[in-house]
């Protein structure tokens, strides 16, 4: 069966201008998953999200062993399971904990990168971007008994292991088939590596004297080797990744448009989170939410959808859908979600009991990123970002976007 789509009244219509960067890459650069049922209906996707018969679906979702909840990341968990797991991380996303732990810690962290950035008078983007994104999410995760520059390495190293960019037969063939067993034992090893002086310093520590974070959580209830190494792995896929490309697109977006960038500079954080959040929902950094019902699911705005149904949902899609983002939907308007009076991130970071929970996490650390760095004397980024799109992630990589500065 092929790839279908689900029409809806709602449809987005391409009038005005088109601020995407991703327009047309994503188009040759990412595909649904076969037989999915795709939604552009941000109502339908809503409902779909929301709904209590829905699961999480995904390439391997199908192979997880549900039988060991605590070795089982949480983004395929579902019913009391999940609200569990929730229940356990919510403390640490809190606006408390974003004011007082994470907000000084993305100061620091760009006072050291800014200083190094204007002593050479230039940089990586993506450079600084990772080890903003890599600080914050193993503060919250409790890995901080290490070298902080090793531990970013480690978590790079793993993260980019998996190549699933280049999407020639050939090559995928290679690569997966002939070599799979070289490319999975070096990854295994490199977890391992992290296991080893990372985790495990941090796993002493906390025995020792628990803090409130996801380690002395996962040591408080016994988490074995293998739960505890895929819990870190969520979190490093979940907070590190996503957030550092989202931050590179963003300082795109503002180099390209000088009236928004002085609107960004001069406003104050209510100003700021709406260009953030415009800027994301025209540009979310996953492509596709998958959900498959465990039984029929019935009375949605599209009909019944029948039990093992793949419903992909577009998440480009139920964001320019004009029934409730109004005209224009390609076009940055900061003020369109004041407007139409929806939450400013669409559905960017998801809905329903799966919705993202470090999503104010990862706006504050973008704000945090672009505010310091627009401001330093000079500052100037020369050049756009590589874009490539991953099977794996279903979302897009930005690369060697370079920045200079006047040296100090």
């Amino acid at each position: 069966m092929s790839t279908q789509t689900l029409d809806s009244p709602g449809s987005p219509v391409a009038t005005g201008r088109d601020d995407r960067k991703t327009a047309e890459s994503i188009k040759t650069g990412l595909k649904p998953f076969k037989d999915a049922r795709i939604t552009t209906s941000f109502k339908f996707a809503r409902e779909v999200l929301r709904s209590s018969v829905m699961r999480q679906a995904s390439s391997v979702a199908d192979e997880v062993d549900m039988s060991k909840p605590d070795e089982i990341s949480f983004f395929f968990l579902h019913g009391d399971e999940h609200k569990k797991r929730r229940a356990s991380v919510a403390p640490y996303f809190t606006p408390k904990a974003i004011v007082d732990r994470y907000i000084p810690l993305m100061h620091a962290t760009m006072d050291r990168q800014i200083a190094e950035f204007q002593k050479t008078g230039r940089a990586k983007l993506d450079d600084i971007s990772l080890e903003l994104a890599s600080d914050v999410t193993m503060e919250i995760v409790g890995l901080t008994n290490s070298d902080r520059k090793a531990l970013t390495r480690r978590v790079k190293t793993i993260m980019e292991a998996n190549d699933s960019f280049d999407k020639r037969p050939f090559y995928r063939f290679m690569h997966d088939k002939v070599f799979g067993w070289y490319h999975n034992a070096l990854r295994m090893w490199r977890v391992m590596d992290l296991w080893k002086n990372d985790i495990v310093p941090a796993m002493e520590a906390r025995r020792k004297e628990p803090r409130n974070d996801v380690m002395s959580y996962m040591v408080q209830n016994n988490y074995s080797q293998k739960g505890m190494i895929i819990e870190v792995l969520t979190y490093a896929g979940a907070g590190v990744s996503t957030t550092r490309e989202f931050m590179i697109m963003a300082a795109w977006h503002l180099r390209d448009n000088p009236a928004l960038a002085e609107r960004f500079l001069t406003g104050n954080e209510e100003d700021q989170f709406a260009i953030i959040e415009e800027i994301l929902r025209i540009e979310p950094i996953a492509g596709f939410l998958y959900r498959k019902p465990d039984e029929d699911m019935t009375g949605t705005s599209e009909g019944t959808i029948p039990k093992g149904q793949l419903i992909g949902i577009d998440i480009r899609g139920i964001n320019s859908d004009t029934s409730v983002v109004g005209e224009h939907p390609f076009e940055i308007d900061p003020d369109r979600a004041r407007r139409q009076k929806v939450a400013g991130a669409w559905g960017s970071f998801g809905d329903g009991p799966h919705r993202c929970p470090g999503a104010q996490v990862a706006l504050h650390e973008t704000r945090v990123y672009l505010d310091r760095l627009l401001r330093v004397p000079g500052y100037k980024m020369i050049n756009d970002p590589t874009l490539k799109w991953s099977m794996s992630t279903q979302g897009y990589e930005l690369r060697d976007a370079i920045i200079t500065c006047d040296k100090v």
